[in-house]
Order: structure tokens, then C-alpha cells, then sequence
């Protein structure tokens, strides 16, 4: 008679039927305190939690109140740790403090760091200038010699030549760097992106204010040995922006004769008078996005893109007071504009406007054109 089988002593702690590749691809998703907490249910989540696959790009928020956000858990894993993208609220202490340690934290031990993407949410502090946090960028600057990405679009805070230079001292490997933040003063000049330029050679993507920009800039980017340069993204928006006179046509020319694929990004904001307006909208630009948010005359704007912009426009975003000289510049430029991508306009316009961009831009995905008041925000339409 054979002998009944009989069970297994052996047990099997949970999770260990599942692959350690498996469980890293879901830890990866989970926020920083779930992460931390699967880690501490057995030594499998435990592997699976600190391994490099799920560190490799993370997104931090910093809403940890009462809370260190260097536990030990994650101080262990940021060697893994190669893109990180952190939110802040710089109006709430505690918020703020953690991201400075962490970004201190990471400065002290960067080997990996490719890139940093950091973004404010909330109110800035009034009269805040922000020097904790942007001595802690400063740090990641020079300690981060591998970082390639930098992006402090979403930072509040002025930035300045210091920060420029340091990134230019310790990261040669840049690829891109922005630093077109919605502050009212620029004190970045032109003489800091210049250094930036020759420290940085593979650099390929750059925002920047207006004031930072220059002839002499734009004559370094279409330099013979200068590798492939591919967006240049460019906000107008501070007093410096309207005081400056903006590199001429020609020496555009020129940047796009060298970089025949190379894209501009153009946001114009309400600070700058309809004269400087229209010295740097400029017919050899290659402007591939526009925004126009402006106190003066927008329909000037408007046909100057659709007369100059035709064969590289993909985005137009307008934010200007519904009349029937605006409606005609719109089917002017949904005539010209065939590329068109996304067309945003944040006042109401005729059906007739509608119309036209839906007949004549046949790549049109997204758009905005409302043709009654609505309460906002308004949504935009997206096609198929």
C-alpha cells in the first residue's frame, strides 16, 4: 500500500513565489511611503524594493509632515537613483525642509544621477528668495558630474550666474538645461551661457529668458564643431526681457542653416510693450510653439505667425479679448498654419473659426476654440 504523501515543513514567506523582476516593476509605482512599507514585509519585497530597477526614475512629493523623508529605507536607495523628478510646496516648512535635506542628501553621494526635474507647487512665499533651496541645487551641480538633465522651469525662484557657472564647473555631461521659471527678474546673463556653451558641448536643448540671450549666443550654438542643437525654448516675461534688443534676423539665419532641425519655443507674457513685441517675432525664427499672453494688440501677433511661422508652427496658444479682427487672424493662420498641432485660444470665437481649423489642419489633436462662455478652467478638445 503506498505510503501517504505528507506536506512540506518548509515554508514560503509571501511573496517569494513571485520573481524578484516582477515585484520590482510593481514597487516602482507605488509612492514613497508604500515602497517603504512593502520593503519591511519579508527579505524578498525587501530585495525587490531597494533594487535599482525601481530607484532608477523616481518621483518624490514632499508633503511628508512630522516625518524625515531620509529614513532609513531611503537613504539606502539613493545610489539607485538615477532621474528624479521632486515636488515641493515652498509655503509650507515642513515640505521644504525635507526636499533641501534630500537634494543635500543626494549631493553627497550622486554617482548615478542623470537627471533632476524639480517642481514647486503652491504659493511662493512672499518675498522669498529661495536661497536654501538653490544652495542645495548648487551642491547637486557640483557634486553630480554625470548629470545630463536639469530642469528648474517650475522653480520660483530668481536664478543667477552662480547657479549657471556651477552647473557649467561640474557638469560637463549637460544635455539640457532649463531654466525659463516663471520669476519676474532674470539675473542670468549672457556671459554666464556662454561659458555654459563651451563647458557643455553636447548641451542640445536650453531654456532661457530673453535677457540671457544674445548675438554672441546664438553665434556659439551655430559654431562649426557644435554637436546637433535641437530646442531652444525662450520666455518673455520680466522687465530685463523688454529692455533688451534681441539677436537680428541674420544671425538667426545662420543658427538654423547650422541646426536645420532645431525648434524654438516662444512664450510672450504681458510685461513686454507691443514695440518689443514685434522685434522679436522675428520671420527667421523657428518657432514651433507660441504663446501669446499679452496686455496690447495680439491680432499683430497672431498674422505674423501665420505669415512667417506657416512652415514650422505646431502649437499657438492665445489669451486675448474676443473681437472680429481676432477671428479673421485665426482663419488667416488656420489657412496658412497646415501643421498645426494644438491650437489653444482663450477667448470666445465665431463658428466660422472653428470651421477653418478643422478643415484646414487635417494633424489638428488638441484644441480650444469655444464658441460660447463657459466657466473655466476651460477644457480642450482632443481628437482622435
Amino acid at each position: 500500500m503506498a505510503k501517504p504523501l505528507t506536506p512540506s515543513h518548509t515554508t514560503t514567506e509571501p511573496g517569494e513565489q513571485l520573481p524578484e523582476e516582477v515585484l520590482a516593476l510593481i514597487f516602482r509605482h507605488l509612492p514613497l511611503r508604500d515602497r517603504a512599507a512593502a520593503a519591511r514585509v519579508c527579505r524578498a519585497w525587501a530585495t525587490a524594493a531597494t533594487s535599482s530597477t525601481v530607484w532608477h526614475d523616481t518621483s518624490i512629493s514632499c508633503d511628508y509632515e512630522g516625518e524625515s523623508m531620509l529614513s532609513p529605507y531611503l537613504s539606502t536607495c539613493l545610489d539607485h537613483v538615477h532621474n528624479l523628478r521632486l515636488e515641493c510646496d515652498p509655503s509650507r516648512k515642513p515640505s521644504r525642509r525635507a526636499a533641501t535635506e534630500l537634494l543635500m542628501a543626494l549631493a553627497g553621494r550622486t554617482p548615478g544621477l542623470r537627471g533632476l526635474c524639480l517642481e514647486c507647487r503652491g504659493e511662493k512665499p512672499l518675498f522669498d528668495a529661495g536661497r536654501d533651496i538653490l544652495e542645495a541645487v548648487q551642491a547637486i551641480c557640483k557634486a553630480a558630474r554625470e548629470l545630463q538633465h536639469l530642469d528648474l522651469r517650475r522653480l520660483p525662484f530668481t536664478l543667477d550666474d552662480a547657479l549657471v557657472l556651477q552647473a557649467a564647473r561640474g557638469c560637463p555631461e549637460l544635455r539640457s538645461l532649463f531654466l525659463d521659471n516663471p520669476t519676474l527678474v532674470d539675473n542670468v546673463g549672457p556671459d554666464s551661457i556662454l561659458t555654459l556653451l563651451k563647458a557643455c558641448p553636447h548641451l542640445c536643448a536650453l531654456g532661457l529668458h530673453l535677457a540671457s540671450l544674445s548675438r554672441a549666443v546664438l553665434e556659439a550654438l551655430a559654431a562649426p564643431d557644435r554637436a546637433p542643437f535641437a530646442l531652444l525654448a525662450l520666455r518673455c516675461a520680466c522687465p530685463e526681457d523688454a529692455r533688451v534688443t534681441p539677436p537680428p534676423d541674420e544671425a538667426w539665419q545662420a543658427l538654423s542653416r547650422r541646426h536645420p532641425g532645431m525648434a524654438v519655443e516662444l512664450e510672450l507674457e504681458p510685461a513686454l510693450p507691443a514695440e518689443s513685441v514685434m522685434s522679436i517675432l522675428q520671420p527667421a525664427v523657428p518657432v514651433v510653439a507660441l504663446s501669446l499672453n499679452l496686455s496690447g494688440d495680439t491680432v499683430g501677433p497672431v498674422r505674423f505667425a501665420a505669415s512667417h511661422y506657416a512652415a514650422t508652427l505646431r502649437a499657438l496658444e492665445v489669451r486675448a479679448s474676443a473681437s472680429a479682427e481676432m477671428n479673421a487672424a485665426l482663419e488667416e493662420l488656420a489657412a496658412r498654419c497646415s501643421g498645426l498641432r494644438e491650437i489653444h485660444c482663450f477667448c470666445v470665437v465665431s463658428p466660422s473659426v472653428l470651421s477653418a481649423f478643422r478643415a484646414h489642419c487635417p494633424r489638428l489633436r488638441s484644441y480650444t476654440l469655444k464658441l460660447k462662455r463657459e466657466p473655466h478652467p476651460w477644457r480642450p478638445t482632443l481628437l482622435p
